[in-house]
């Protein structure tokens, strides 16, 4: 692949994840400022298809990325990206303003990362049955145009969440945030969307958060978020993060 392939792949991705419709040759030559006629792009767009990194969902259509396409934008294209102050900042202030109002840590920091990216939360520890549950919803609503037999079944994932603890922690490092694309998803009900994870500690009890949406989700911003909260809550905790593409937030 060579360097304008890449910049392609990536405004694609960009693109769709912005507006969740298949993207055309006239769309990159238009707003992506690509110094090549829509011809060549579409000649790009092509060879990426037949690379398996893009794909047309029916003739005439844009394309999209596969779960190869978005696996090689995270870890080829997609940049570090910390928070600006201004970000660190209004974060730092809605959490001590939720945690002044005395809930508890995991539901503060759920209620929090579900508020700054939009995505469902849910939070809770794996040792007892107390779980908080905020904005599914949301998951529903954005995927009014997703089969809803999936849309269910992730729903009825989330409710035995507390089960699949231990599938998803046997795919994590130490500190490692990791993200999970599609069918590589760890939990056998979520094959459709993505999930990025983290492992740290709270207060010396072992928990979970995560994000769980569909595979255009954001993931530079999510993974920058749950990293900011990691910092946050620093050395104090012992927790474990799940980012699930775009759409959920699970703390234990």
């Amino acid at each position: 692949m060579n360097e304008r392939q890449q910049q392609i792949l990536a405004a694609v991705v960009k693109e769709y994840t912005e507006t969740g419709v298949p993207v055309g040759s006239n769309i990159l030559a238009d707003h992506y400022g690509f110094k090549v006629s829509a011809a060549t792009l579409r000649s790009d767009m092509a060879q990426l298809e037949g690379e398996k990194l893009l794909f047309q969902p029916h003739t005439s259509a844009g394309r999209v990325p596969t779960d190869a396409g978005y696996r090689y934008f995270v870890e080829e294209i997609m940049p570090e990206r910390e928070l600006s102050k201004k970000e660190q900042q209004a974060m730092q202030k809605e959490l001590l303003q939720l945690r002044a109002q005395n809930t508890r840590l995991t539901r503060t920091t759920a209620k929090l990362l579900s508020t700054l990216s939009g995505n469902v939360a849910i939070s809770g520890r794996p040792d007892s049955d107390d779980f908080f549950e905020c904005g599914l919803r949301t998951l529903l609503e954005e995927g009014k145009d997703t089969d809803m037999d999936e849309l269910c079944q992730m729903a009825e994932a989330l409710d035995y969440i507390d089960e699949k603890c231990d599938v998803i922690m046997k795919e994590l490092g130490n500190n490692e945030t990791k993200i999970f694309i599609g069918e590589e998803n760890p939990i056998s009900d979520a094959k459709n969307y993505s999930m990025v994870v983290s492992r740290y500690d709270v207060d010396g009890e072992e928990g979970i958060v995560a994000l769980i949406g569909p595979k255009n989700m954001k993931y530079e911003k999510n993974k920058s978020l749950i990293d900011y909260v990691k910092k946050i809550l620093g050395s104090s905790s012992k927790a474990m993060i799940f980012v699930i593409a775009g759409s959920t937030i699970i703390i234990y």
